[in-house]
């Protein structure tokens, strides 16, 4: 049989040098690439076609979950494990949407690592013990109520882009983040500003900061 290609992709060489050793120990499981960045990560897979992403969350410049949208969109047979220091439910379920098939920990054992990438490029979706924990909590728990969302007659990219102006993001900054054009962003800015019936970004930040957006 073919061994299962894996791409490495984190922003700490240290990290991938020790994790290409880990899976160099088994016969069926080949490194064919590594990067250190989404963006890097969308070039080498493309070129080397790889089984299975393992994939960090985060990475300067476009995030592990970004990076983790575009690769499932642009190969679905692509299989990404995350393998992430963060555990938060922001976290997990952002990677899931973006396509993850399984969430490990950093620190699992060789043997979860070996048997999680064997899983996914098998097309099982699977998680680390803590993170499945987690999982099963969350889908047990009884479902609440929907909260209100603030600014109704805002869309959602609008409550998006306004959320980032009142944590204090230029409009360029703001444009990278949400890789749009920064014409896009004014455009949205100048929405928000006349549904708001504010009249710049310092009192649209503090109505937004007042309303529970723009928080850490």
């Amino acid at each position: 049989m073919e061994p299962i290609r894996v791409l490495l992709v984190d922003d700490h060489a240290h990290f991938r040098i020790g994790l290409c050793a880990l899976l160099s120990t088994a016969d069926d499981v080949e490194v064919c690439g590594e990067a250190a960045s989404g963006e890097e990560a969308l070039a080498v897979a493309a070129a080397r076609h790889p089984d299975v992403v393992l994939l960090d969350l985060t990475m300067p410049g476009m995030g592990g979950v970004a990076a983790a949208e575009r690769i499932v969109a642009d190969s679905p047979h692509v299989r990404v494990l995350v393998m992430s220091m963060s555990d938060d439910d922001d976290s997990v379920f952002a990677a899931l949407r973006a396509g993850a098939r399984g969430y490990l920990l950093k620190g699992a054992s060789r043997a979860e690592i070996l048997r999680s990438v064997r899983a996914v490029a098998d097309g099982e979706a699977i998680f680390g013990p803590s993170i499945a924990t987690r999982l099963a909590a969350f889908f047990a728990a009884p479902p609440s109520r929907p909260t209100a969302l603030p600014f109704p007659e805002l869309t959602a990219r609008e409550r998006e882009i306004l959320d980032l102006v009142a944590r204090g993001l230029s409009n360029p900054q703001i444009a990278a983040r949400l890789q749009v054009s920064g014409k896009t962003v004014r455009n949205h800015v100048s929405n928000v500003f006349a549904k708001l019936q504010v009249a710049d970004r310092a009192t649209a930040a503090e109505l937004a900061q007042r309303s529970g957006l723009g928080g850490a």
